[in-house]
């Protein structure tokens, strides 16, 4: 059995001045008073540690201008947040990936344009060229994997590795569309890059990143988290809330990365945040590349580029990118034209970490925007896509039906006028009519090939990240998997 590892943070240490970015970092700041006051209490719901919050940390011109945490990283222990506190970063992991990526084409090992079945062929041939380049935007039509795991009911915080879920994926008899006609989030093709970079360099994403991004940029503590059995002293564990104003932890058990899997800290965050000014990993050809959008067929610019979004945030340009992951959620917020960054990483699920960022943001950089504080959506705008349930015959639904693309068994009761839907580890869903062939609830749209008149022999599942799941009527006197 390998020996466990532990990573060790450094030690805290006190500034009074700004810190540079090779400084270990306790709770501080060199903004004004009157600023930090105003940063306070937009994480003032956090001052306790009796329960989870976040760490924030301020980036200007090359220095840590604050990094402070609000709230616990274990209440159990009652453990301070702080700006050394390694935590799980989700999606905001997917520019580290897309970053090696970056660098073997910059070596001439890969090409944006080759097809990912030169790399994994284990994927089906679905007559349509998947490249690099359509996984890097999103645009590869790849079913999403949590969203086929939660199609199939399975758990999400189960022990998944790589492998899984590239079976999993590898199962699917179809894409959601053709590659590059549409933008559509898929954690799939980032788990897939990230595969690429271990078979073309024969390193894993951990082993690449740590030599060609982490040590060079002396991000001592960063890596992709890919054995949740890995202590690594002075984390963040995540929490969700229970009842009675208690707290669930929330930390996944998967060895998944691409995707996500970073744990990092404020302070290194800092340091990869600069190299987009200074260029000492990559040059300036990665930096170009790493801001490159991506284009759907019909010359559509996408907001997307290599596991970041280029966007505007009142009237100043803004590179970002949000993750979620069990409990954990954060955000990276860059202002290249103010050299100003605002991190924020949560172990809270309930935090919104990119409205907390761009609340900072709106204070350290409030001289700098000209256009006002985006307001909030007007209500008739989140429940537009609501659809009104109608009353229809629901008999010739019931019954048992299986996905080999899922491998997963839905059995559909009648109950009123409504199915009654059970999953392998998940509870019972009620899903309601809202044609004569569809039915919605728990997420999922179930589209059958006949009315609830007759006898439906099959159905689709879409859930949003995974379109046209096909599932068939088991004989009769027959188990589906039989």
């Amino acid at each position: 059995m390998s020996a466990i590892r532990t990573l060790a943070l450094v030690p805290l240490a006190v500034f009074v001045a700004a810190a540079p970015l090779g400084a270990s970092l306790g709770a501080q700041t060199t903004l004004p008073d009157s600023m930090v006051r105003r940063i306070d209490a937009v994480f003032s719901r956090y001052s306790s540690l009796d329960a989870p919050g976040c760490a924030l940390g301020v980036y200007q011109d090359g220095r840590i201008a604050m990094a402070k945490g609000y709230g616990a990283a274990n209440i159990e222990y009652r453990i301070p947040l702080s700006g050394t506190t390694p935590m799980i970063m989700g999606s905001v992991s997917k520019q580290f990936t897309a970053a090696a990526i970056a660098l073997l084409v910059q070596d001439g090992r890969i090409s944006l344009d080759d097809d990912v079945r030169k790399y994994l062929p284990e994927l089906p041939d679905y007559g349509k060229r998947i490249t690099i380049n359509n996984l890097v935007h999103h645009t590869s039509g790849l079913r999403d994997f949590w969203a086929l795991a939660e199609a199939a009911g399975m758990r999400l915080d189960d022990g998944y590795t790589v492998s899984d879920m590239l079976a999993l994926a590898s199962r699917q008899h179809h894409l959601n569309f053709d590659p590059g006609a549409e933008y559509n989030y898929s954690n799939t093709g980032y788990i897939a890059l990230g595969e690429i970079v271990h078979r073309v360099s024969g390193k894993t994403l951990r082993e690449f990143a740590a030599e060609r991004i982490f040590t060079p940029l002396d991000m001592r503590i960063s890596h992709f988290h890919d054995d949740h059995n890995q202590p690594v002293s002075g984390r963040a564990f995540a929490y969700s809330p229970a009842a009675g104003g208690a707290w669930k932890i929330n930390v996944w058990n998967n060895d998944i990365v691409g995707q996500g899997g970073l744990m990092t800290t404020v302070e290194d965050l800092a340091k990869w945040d600069e190299n987009f000014y200074t260029g000492t990993v990559g040059g300036p050809a990665f930096l170009a590349r790493q801001l490159e959008r991506g284009r759907l067929n019909d010359g559509t610019l996408l907001a997307y580029a290599f596991g970041l979004e280029v966007m505007e945030y009142r009237g100043l340009p803004l590179v970002e990118h949000s993750g979620s992951t069990g409990g954990y959620r954060t955000d990276i917020t860059r202002f290249p034209s103010a050299h100003t960054s605002v991190v924020t990483m949560c172990n809270v699920s309930t935090a919104n970490s990119v409205g907390l960022a761009h609340q900072v943001a709106d204070i350290v950089l409030a001289s700098r925007f000209t256009k006002p504080v985006p307001g909030p959506r007007a209500a008739a705008q989140q429940g537009a896509a609501t659809a009104t349930a109608v009353t229809v015959p629901v008999t010739g639904f019931g019954g048992q039906f299986y996905s080999d693309e899922l491998n997963s068994t839905y059995d559909l009761n009648p109950v009123g006028g409504t199915l009654v839907l059970r999953r392998a580890h998940a509870g019972p869903d009620t899903l309601r009519a809202v044609d004569a062939r569809t039915f919605r609830g728990a997420g999922l749209t179930l589209h059958f090939d006949a009315d609830g008149s007759a006898s439906a022999q099959r159905f689709t599942v879409d859930n949003g990240r995974a379109r046209g799941l096909e599932f068939v009527r088991a004989p009769a006197g027959k188990s589906v998997h039989d």
